[in-house]
Protein backbone atom coordinates (compact mmCIF):
# COMPACT_ATOMS: atom_id res chain seq x y z
CA UNK A 1 0.00 0.00 0.00
CA UNK A 2 1.68 3.34 -0.96
CA UNK A 3 2.35 6.09 1.60
CA UNK A 4 -0.44 8.57 2.71
CA UNK A 5 -0.82 11.85 0.43
CA UNK A 6 0.55 14.91 2.39
CA UNK A 7 -1.24 16.75 0.40
CA UNK A 8 -4.59 15.08 1.49
CA UNK A 9 -3.87 14.22 5.17
CA UNK A 10 -7.34 14.71 7.18
CA UNK A 11 -9.03 14.83 4.07
CA UNK A 12 -11.54 12.01 3.35
CA UNK A 13 -10.19 10.57 -0.40
CA UNK A 14 -13.86 10.18 -1.61
CA UNK A 15 -16.28 13.52 -2.25
CA UNK A 16 -18.97 13.62 0.31
CA UNK A 17 -22.43 13.94 -0.31
CA UNK A 18 -23.75 17.43 1.17
CA UNK A 19 -26.84 18.97 0.05
CA UNK A 20 -27.75 19.61 -3.55
CA UNK A 21 -25.14 16.76 -4.24
CA UNK A 22 -21.62 15.41 -4.24
CA UNK A 23 -19.13 17.91 -3.79
CA UNK A 24 -15.28 17.84 -2.61
CA UNK A 25 -14.63 18.35 0.93
CA UNK A 26 -12.69 21.04 0.47
CA UNK A 27 -14.89 23.06 -1.34
CA UNK A 28 -14.28 26.39 -1.61
CA UNK A 29 -16.79 29.53 -0.87
CA UNK A 30 -19.29 30.93 -3.13
CA UNK A 31 -18.68 34.80 -3.65
CA UNK A 32 -21.69 36.93 -3.28
CA UNK A 33 -20.43 38.65 -6.51
CA UNK A 34 -23.06 37.19 -8.59
CA UNK A 35 -26.33 35.36 -8.01
CA UNK A 36 -26.52 32.23 -9.39
CA UNK A 37 -30.01 30.69 -11.26
CA UNK A 38 -31.86 27.93 -8.71
CA UNK A 39 -31.50 26.04 -12.21
CA UNK A 40 -27.79 25.70 -11.31
CA UNK A 41 -27.90 25.58 -7.65
CA UNK A 42 -30.39 22.57 -7.88
CA UNK A 43 -28.21 20.72 -10.21
CA UNK A 44 -25.84 18.09 -8.07
CA UNK A 45 -22.22 17.18 -9.26
CA UNK A 46 -22.32 13.81 -11.19
CA UNK A 47 -20.96 11.57 -8.54
CA UNK A 48 -19.15 9.15 -11.42
CA UNK A 49 -17.72 11.97 -12.91
CA UNK A 50 -16.23 13.56 -9.50
CA UNK A 51 -14.79 10.08 -8.45
CA UNK A 52 -13.63 9.54 -11.14
CA UNK A 53 -11.64 12.91 -11.43
CA UNK A 54 -10.92 12.27 -7.88
CA UNK A 55 -9.44 9.36 -8.28
CA UNK A 56 -7.21 10.99 -11.62
CA UNK A 57 -5.80 13.37 -9.46
CA UNK A 58 -4.67 10.52 -6.28
CA UNK A 59 -2.99 8.48 -8.97
CA UNK A 60 -1.10 11.59 -10.58
CA UNK A 61 -0.18 12.28 -6.89
CA UNK A 62 1.80 9.32 -7.02
CA UNK A 63 -1.14 6.74 -5.05
CA UNK A 64 -1.57 3.58 -5.36
CA UNK A 65 -5.40 3.69 -6.31
CA UNK A 66 -7.10 0.95 -8.19
CA UNK A 67 -10.42 2.43 -9.96
CA UNK A 68 -13.70 1.23 -10.46
CA UNK A 69 -15.77 4.34 -10.95
CA UNK A 70 -14.57 5.23 -14.58
CA UNK A 71 -17.52 4.70 -16.96
CA UNK A 72 -15.29 4.19 -20.07
CA UNK A 73 -13.87 1.32 -22.49
CA UNK A 74 -9.85 1.19 -21.10
CA UNK A 75 -9.23 0.55 -25.14
CA UNK A 76 -8.10 2.94 -27.58
CA UNK A 77 -9.98 4.29 -30.16
CA UNK A 78 -9.99 1.52 -33.62
CA UNK A 79 -7.13 3.03 -35.86
CA UNK A 80 -9.77 2.78 -38.57
CA UNK A 81 -11.70 5.48 -36.98
CA UNK A 82 -9.02 7.93 -36.14
CA UNK A 83 -7.65 7.72 -39.79
CA UNK A 84 -10.84 8.83 -41.07
CA UNK A 85 -11.17 11.83 -38.68
CA UNK A 86 -7.46 12.25 -39.29
CA UNK A 87 -8.24 12.92 -43.33
CA UNK A 88 -10.68 14.77 -42.78
CA UNK A 89 -8.94 16.96 -40.49
CA UNK A 90 -5.96 17.48 -43.47
CA UNK A 91 -8.92 17.77 -45.96
CA UNK A 92 -9.94 20.99 -45.02
CA UNK A 93 -13.37 20.26 -43.32
CA UNK A 94 -13.39 22.23 -40.72
CA UNK A 95 -16.16 24.41 -41.32
CA UNK A 96 -19.68 24.37 -40.19
CA UNK A 97 -21.45 21.41 -40.61
CA UNK A 98 -25.12 20.86 -40.69
CA UNK A 99 -26.80 21.23 -37.26
CA UNK A 100 -28.45 17.33 -37.47
CA UNK A 101 -25.06 15.94 -38.71
CA UNK A 102 -23.99 15.66 -42.45
CA UNK A 103 -25.93 13.59 -45.08
CA UNK A 104 -23.48 11.06 -45.41
CA UNK A 105 -23.46 10.39 -41.24
CA UNK A 106 -26.82 10.46 -40.71
CA UNK A 107 -27.54 7.66 -43.72
CA UNK A 108 -24.83 5.61 -41.60
CA UNK A 109 -26.35 5.45 -38.71
CA UNK A 110 -29.76 4.73 -40.41
CA UNK A 111 -28.15 1.95 -42.05
CA UNK A 112 -26.93 0.50 -38.96
CA UNK A 113 -30.26 1.07 -37.25
CA UNK A 114 -32.05 -0.46 -40.41
CA UNK A 115 -29.90 -3.93 -40.45
CA UNK A 116 -28.02 -4.78 -37.18
CA UNK A 117 -31.67 -3.57 -34.86
CA UNK A 118 -34.21 -4.18 -37.24
CA UNK A 119 -35.53 0.18 -37.00
CA UNK A 120 -37.24 1.21 -40.15
CA UNK A 121 -35.55 4.53 -40.58
CA UNK A 122 -34.39 6.97 -43.01
CA UNK A 123 -31.34 9.54 -42.38
CA UNK A 124 -34.18 12.22 -42.10
CA UNK A 125 -35.01 10.70 -38.91
CA UNK A 126 -31.65 11.36 -37.23
CA UNK A 127 -29.70 13.44 -35.80
CA UNK A 128 -26.33 13.55 -34.49
CA UNK A 129 -25.15 14.83 -31.07
CA UNK A 130 -22.34 16.00 -28.48
CA UNK A 131 -22.63 12.85 -27.32
CA UNK A 132 -25.73 10.47 -25.87
CA UNK A 133 -26.04 12.24 -22.48
CA UNK A 134 -26.71 15.18 -24.50
CA UNK A 135 -29.03 13.18 -26.98
CA UNK A 136 -31.02 12.22 -24.04
CA UNK A 137 -31.12 15.97 -22.41
CA UNK A 138 -32.50 17.20 -26.13
CA UNK A 139 -35.08 15.08 -26.28
CA UNK A 140 -36.53 15.71 -23.17
CA UNK A 141 -36.38 19.02 -23.39
CA UNK A 142 -38.07 18.81 -27.19
CA UNK A 143 -40.99 16.51 -25.36
CA UNK A 144 -41.52 17.39 -21.75
CA UNK A 145 -43.56 20.26 -20.26
CA UNK A 146 -43.81 21.50 -16.95
CA UNK A 147 -45.45 19.78 -14.85
CA UNK A 148 -45.11 16.46 -17.01
CA UNK A 149 -44.45 13.10 -15.66
CA UNK A 150 -41.82 11.13 -16.42
CA UNK A 151 -41.13 7.49 -15.48
CA UNK A 152 -38.31 6.25 -14.04
CA UNK A 153 -37.15 2.10 -13.50
CA UNK A 154 -34.17 2.97 -10.43
CA UNK A 155 -32.03 1.84 -10.07
CA UNK A 156 -30.44 4.06 -12.93
CA UNK A 157 -27.91 6.89 -14.52
CA UNK A 158 -27.51 9.32 -11.83
CA UNK A 159 -28.15 12.04 -14.63
CA UNK A 160 -31.46 11.03 -15.69
CA UNK A 161 -33.58 12.74 -12.68
CA UNK A 162 -31.75 15.64 -13.06
CA UNK A 163 -32.11 16.29 -16.86
CA UNK A 164 -35.97 15.70 -16.70
CA UNK A 165 -36.24 18.61 -13.43
CA UNK A 166 -34.36 21.12 -15.94
CA UNK A 167 -36.66 19.71 -18.63
CA UNK A 168 -39.20 21.06 -16.17
CA UNK A 169 -40.73 17.49 -15.56
CA UNK A 170 -41.42 15.12 -12.19
CA UNK A 171 -40.06 11.82 -11.57
CA UNK A 172 -41.78 9.34 -10.92
CA UNK A 173 -39.61 5.87 -9.51
CA UNK A 174 -40.57 2.54 -10.52
CA UNK A 175 -38.28 0.65 -8.28
CA UNK A 176 -36.69 -3.16 -9.22
CA UNK A 177 -34.38 -4.55 -6.69
CA UNK A 178 -31.98 -7.30 -7.62
CA UNK A 179 -34.75 -9.96 -7.27
CA UNK A 180 -35.71 -8.94 -10.64
CA UNK A 181 -32.13 -8.41 -11.99
CA UNK A 182 -33.11 -4.55 -11.38
CA UNK A 183 -35.55 -4.83 -14.07
CA UNK A 184 -39.28 -3.01 -14.11
CA UNK A 185 -42.01 -5.70 -14.59
CA UNK A 186 -44.89 -5.35 -16.77
CA UNK A 187 -47.51 -5.12 -14.01
CA UNK A 188 -45.51 -2.22 -12.37
CA UNK A 189 -45.32 -0.27 -15.43
CA UNK A 190 -49.05 -0.57 -15.89
CA UNK A 191 -49.43 0.49 -12.36
CA UNK A 192 -47.25 3.30 -12.60
CA UNK A 193 -48.96 4.78 -15.68
CA UNK A 194 -51.81 7.61 -15.79
CA UNK A 195 -52.77 10.72 -17.64
CA UNK A 196 -49.90 12.81 -16.23
CA UNK A 197 -47.41 10.48 -18.01
CA UNK A 198 -45.55 12.02 -20.72
CA UNK A 199 -42.32 9.38 -21.19
CA UNK A 200 -40.59 6.78 -19.85
CA UNK A 201 -36.80 6.23 -20.13
CA UNK A 202 -35.57 2.71 -20.28
CA UNK A 203 -32.05 1.95 -20.66
CA UNK A 204 -30.90 -1.75 -21.29
CA UNK A 205 -28.32 -2.73 -20.85
CA UNK A 206 -28.46 -0.76 -17.52
CA UNK A 207 -25.79 1.57 -16.13
CA UNK A 208 -25.27 1.10 -12.66
CA UNK A 209 -27.11 -2.17 -12.96
CA UNK A 210 -25.23 -4.09 -15.64
CA UNK A 211 -28.34 -6.00 -16.64
CA UNK A 212 -30.46 -6.34 -19.93
CA UNK A 213 -34.28 -6.63 -20.49
CA UNK A 214 -34.57 -10.08 -22.83
CA UNK A 215 -36.73 -9.79 -26.04
CA UNK A 216 -39.93 -11.54 -23.77
CA UNK A 217 -39.36 -8.73 -21.22
CA UNK A 218 -39.23 -6.14 -24.08
CA UNK A 219 -42.26 -6.90 -25.87
CA UNK A 220 -44.47 -7.38 -22.27
CA UNK A 221 -43.33 -3.72 -21.97
CA UNK A 222 -44.49 -2.84 -25.07
CA UNK A 223 -47.50 -4.88 -24.44
CA UNK A 224 -48.14 -2.56 -21.73
CA UNK A 225 -47.17 0.93 -23.75
CA UNK A 226 -49.06 0.34 -26.87
CA UNK A 227 -52.25 0.70 -25.01
CA UNK A 228 -50.66 4.41 -23.80
CA UNK A 229 -49.57 5.99 -27.48
CA UNK A 230 -49.40 9.59 -25.96
CA UNK A 231 -46.56 8.24 -23.86
CA UNK A 232 -42.93 8.77 -25.64
CA UNK A 233 -40.30 5.67 -24.64
CA UNK A 234 -37.01 6.83 -24.56
CA UNK A 235 -34.69 4.04 -25.24
CA UNK A 236 -31.10 4.48 -23.79
CA UNK A 237 -29.33 2.27 -26.02
CA UNK A 238 -25.55 3.24 -25.62
CA UNK A 239 -24.72 -0.39 -24.37
CA UNK A 240 -26.28 -2.15 -26.85
CA UNK A 241 -23.52 -4.22 -28.55
CA UNK A 242 -22.22 -4.79 -24.79
CA UNK A 243 -24.05 -8.19 -24.16
CA UNK A 244 -22.91 -11.12 -22.53
CA UNK A 245 -25.98 -13.83 -22.32
CA UNK A 246 -27.21 -15.80 -25.66
CA UNK A 247 -30.35 -13.96 -25.29
CA UNK A 248 -29.84 -11.82 -28.42
CA UNK A 249 -30.80 -7.81 -27.92
CA UNK A 250 -34.34 -6.22 -28.83
CA UNK A 251 -34.80 -2.60 -29.78
CA UNK A 252 -37.87 -0.85 -28.32
CA UNK A 253 -38.39 0.75 -31.62
CA UNK A 254 -38.02 -2.23 -33.87
CA UNK A 255 -41.51 -3.65 -32.86
CA UNK A 256 -43.86 -2.21 -35.47
CA UNK A 257 -46.38 -1.16 -32.97
CA UNK A 258 -43.98 0.49 -30.81
CA UNK A 259 -42.14 2.22 -34.23
CA UNK A 260 -44.47 5.89 -33.34
CA UNK A 261 -43.89 6.17 -29.99
CA UNK A 262 -40.38 5.15 -29.65
CA UNK A 263 -37.05 7.73 -29.80
CA UNK A 264 -34.39 5.60 -29.93
CA UNK A 265 -31.16 6.90 -27.99
CA UNK A 266 -26.90 5.48 -29.38
CA UNK A 267 -23.89 6.81 -29.52
CA UNK A 268 -20.54 5.77 -29.98
CA UNK A 269 -18.79 6.59 -26.80
CA UNK A 270 -19.44 2.88 -25.27
CA UNK A 271 -18.82 0.31 -28.21
CA UNK A 272 -16.11 2.02 -30.44
CA UNK A 273 -14.43 3.59 -27.29
CA UNK A 274 -14.75 6.68 -28.29
CA UNK A 275 -16.11 8.64 -24.97
CA UNK A 276 -13.76 11.86 -25.54
CA UNK A 277 -15.08 11.92 -29.14
CA UNK A 278 -18.34 12.98 -27.80
CA UNK A 279 -20.96 11.51 -30.81
CA UNK A 280 -24.33 10.02 -29.65
CA UNK A 281 -27.33 10.03 -31.96
CA UNK A 282 -31.21 9.89 -31.96
CA UNK A 283 -33.65 8.37 -34.01
CA UNK A 284 -37.43 9.15 -34.05
CA UNK A 285 -39.25 7.84 -37.27
CA UNK A 286 -42.46 8.70 -35.95
CA UNK A 287 -44.90 11.68 -36.42
CA UNK A 288 -43.52 13.02 -39.79
CA UNK A 289 -40.51 13.03 -37.86
CA UNK A 290 -41.63 16.63 -35.91
CA UNK A 291 -39.21 14.95 -32.47
CA UNK A 292 -36.24 15.29 -34.93
CA UNK A 293 -37.26 18.68 -35.88
CA UNK A 294 -37.55 20.18 -32.50
CA UNK A 295 -33.78 18.88 -31.26
CA UNK A 296 -32.28 19.88 -34.36
CA UNK A 297 -34.17 23.38 -33.70
CA UNK A 298 -33.01 23.37 -30.13
CA UNK A 299 -29.47 22.03 -31.09
CA UNK A 300 -29.06 24.83 -33.51
CA UNK A 301 -29.61 26.81 -31.17
CA UNK A 302 -27.47 25.40 -28.60
CA UNK A 303 -23.81 23.95 -29.88
CA UNK A 304 -24.83 23.62 -33.33
CA UNK A 305 -23.24 20.30 -34.90
CA UNK A 306 -20.73 18.55 -33.40
CA UNK A 307 -17.26 19.51 -35.07
CA UNK A 308 -17.38 18.91 -38.57
CA UNK A 309 -14.51 16.68 -39.38
CA UNK A 310 -15.25 13.78 -37.07
CA UNK A 311 -18.68 13.86 -39.53
CA UNK A 312 -16.27 10.91 -41.40
CA UNK A 313 -15.51 8.83 -38.59
CA UNK A 314 -19.21 7.72 -38.21
CA UNK A 315 -19.37 5.79 -41.16
CA UNK A 316 -16.06 4.67 -40.64
CA UNK A 317 -16.64 3.56 -37.10
CA UNK A 318 -20.46 1.53 -37.96
CA UNK A 319 -18.59 0.00 -41.14
CA UNK A 320 -15.32 -0.88 -40.61
CA UNK A 321 -14.32 -1.54 -36.83
CA UNK A 322 -16.58 -4.50 -36.27
CA UNK A 323 -13.94 -6.84 -35.86
CA UNK A 324 -12.18 -4.37 -33.09
CA UNK A 325 -16.00 -4.45 -31.16
CA UNK A 326 -16.46 -8.00 -30.98
CA UNK A 327 -12.77 -8.05 -29.50
CA UNK A 328 -13.55 -5.77 -26.83
CA UNK A 329 -16.77 -7.02 -26.35
CA UNK A 330 -15.22 -10.38 -25.99
CA UNK A 331 -13.04 -9.24 -23.44
CA UNK A 332 -15.83 -7.54 -21.48
CA UNK A 333 -17.50 -10.77 -21.55
CA UNK A 334 -14.78 -12.35 -20.03
CA UNK A 335 -14.20 -9.23 -17.43
CA UNK A 336 -17.64 -10.19 -16.51
CA UNK A 337 -17.68 -13.47 -15.83
CA UNK A 338 -14.15 -12.70 -13.42
CA UNK A 339 -15.22 -9.99 -11.69
CA UNK A 340 -19.06 -11.71 -10.78
CA UNK A 341 -16.85 -14.58 -9.65
CA UNK A 342 -14.80 -12.50 -7.42
CA UNK A 343 -17.38 -10.18 -5.72
CA UNK A 344 -19.16 -13.55 -4.86
CA UNK A 345 -17.31 -14.34 -2.91
CA UNK A 346 -17.14 -10.97 -0.55
CA UNK A 347 -18.40 -11.63 3.01
CA UNK A 348 -21.64 -9.68 3.43
CA UNK A 349 -21.79 -9.35 0.11
CA UNK A 350 -24.65 -10.15 -2.63
CA UNK A 351 -24.46 -9.17 -6.78
CA UNK A 352 -26.69 -10.61 -9.57
CA UNK A 353 -24.31 -11.72 -12.50
CA UNK A 354 -23.33 -9.26 -15.29
CA UNK A 355 -25.19 -9.39 -18.79
CA UNK A 356 -24.55 -6.41 -19.75
CA UNK A 357 -22.63 -3.25 -20.03
CA UNK A 358 -19.53 -2.93 -18.31
CA UNK A 359 -20.35 -2.81 -14.56
CA UNK A 360 -21.97 -4.81 -11.25
CA UNK A 361 -23.88 -3.51 -8.98
CA UNK A 362 -23.21 -5.10 -5.76
CA UNK A 363 -25.31 -4.95 -2.59
CA UNK A 364 -23.01 -4.28 0.55
CA UNK A 365 -26.14 -3.19 2.85
CA UNK A 366 -24.58 -6.56 5.28
CA UNK A 367 -22.18 -4.62 6.38
CA UNK A 368 -24.00 -1.38 7.20
CA UNK A 369 -24.06 -1.47 11.13
CA UNK A 370 -19.86 -2.72 10.90
CA UNK A 371 -17.28 -0.33 11.49
CA UNK A 372 -13.72 -0.57 9.43
CA UNK A 373 -10.42 -1.05 10.79
CA UNK A 374 -9.84 2.81 10.02
CA UNK A 375 -13.22 3.17 13.03
CA UNK A 376 -15.36 4.27 10.61
CA UNK A 377 -19.06 3.51 11.11
CA UNK A 378 -20.67 1.76 7.79
CA UNK A 379 -24.20 3.28 7.73
CA UNK A 380 -24.42 3.55 3.73
CA UNK A 381 -22.85 3.17 0.64
CA UNK A 382 -21.59 6.76 1.02
CA UNK A 383 -19.43 5.50 4.06
CA UNK A 384 -18.57 2.18 2.40
CA UNK A 385 -17.18 3.95 -0.09
CA UNK A 386 -15.08 6.74 1.58
CA UNK A 387 -13.52 4.27 4.08
CA UNK A 388 -12.76 1.63 1.42
CA UNK A 389 -10.85 4.74 -0.55
CA UNK A 390 -8.86 5.87 2.16
CA UNK A 391 -8.24 2.62 3.97
CA UNK A 392 -8.01 0.02 0.61
CA UNK A 393 -7.47 2.34 -1.80
CA UNK A 394 -9.59 1.32 -4.25
CA UNK A 395 -12.60 3.87 -5.60
CA UNK A 396 -16.01 2.31 -6.25
CA UNK A 397 -19.42 4.73 -6.89
CA UNK A 398 -21.41 4.91 -3.96
CA UNK A 399 -25.59 4.14 -4.95
CA UNK A 400 -26.62 6.91 -3.24
CA UNK A 401 -27.07 8.32 -6.90
CA UNK A 402 -28.61 6.12 -8.51
CA UNK A 403 -32.07 6.39 -6.27
CA UNK A 404 -34.25 3.47 -5.84
CA UNK A 405 -32.67 0.75 -3.67
CA UNK A 406 -29.00 1.83 -4.75
CA UNK A 407 -28.39 2.75 -1.23
CA UNK A 408 -27.95 -0.51 -0.67
CA UNK A 409 -25.39 -0.72 -3.38
CA UNK A 410 -22.12 0.24 -4.97
CA UNK A 411 -21.49 0.03 -8.54
CA UNK A 412 -18.32 -1.15 -9.89
CA UNK A 413 -16.98 -0.77 -13.23
CA UNK A 414 -14.83 -3.78 -15.09
CA UNK A 415 -13.51 -1.34 -18.08
CA UNK A 416 -10.12 -1.93 -16.44
CA UNK A 417 -7.91 -4.60 -17.11
CA UNK A 418 -7.94 -8.29 -15.38
CA UNK A 419 -5.07 -7.46 -13.42
CA UNK A 420 -6.80 -4.62 -11.31
CA UNK A 421 -9.72 -6.69 -11.14
CA UNK A 422 -8.19 -9.31 -9.56
CA UNK A 423 -5.71 -7.07 -7.12
CA UNK A 424 -8.63 -4.33 -6.16
CA UNK A 425 -11.03 -7.60 -5.64
CA UNK A 426 -8.31 -8.65 -3.18
CA UNK A 427 -7.73 -5.55 -1.51
CA UNK A 428 -11.39 -5.53 -0.84
CA UNK A 429 -12.24 -8.52 0.14
CA UNK A 430 -9.26 -8.19 3.04
CA UNK A 431 -11.08 -4.49 3.72
CA UNK A 432 -14.29 -6.25 4.44
CA UNK A 433 -12.32 -9.59 6.59
CA UNK A 434 -11.27 -6.50 8.90
CA UNK A 435 -14.61 -5.46 10.04
CA UNK A 436 -16.36 -5.44 12.95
Amino acid sequence: MAGECTADKGRSFLPQLVTGGILPVMETTMTNAMNLSKRALGVPTSPTLAITARVKELKAAGEDIIGFGAGEPDFGTPQVICDAAVESLRAGQTRYAPTPGSPEAREAIAAKLRTENGIDCSASDIIINNGAKFTVYLALQAIVNPGDVVLLPTPAWVSYKPMIELAGGVVREIPAGPDSDFKMTAPQLEQALDGQVRAIILNSPSNPCGTMYTPDEVRALAKVLQSHPDVAIIADEIYERLVYTDEPYLSMASLPEMAEQTITINGLSKTFAMTGWRIGYACAPGHKGEVIKAMTRLQSQMTSSITSFLMTSIPAALQKATAEVQAMRETFASRAKLIHGLVSQWPGVTCPQPTGAFYIFPDISGCFGKTSAGGVKIKAAMDFASALLDEARVAVVPGEGFLGCGANHVRLSFACSEEDINRGCQRVREWLDQLT
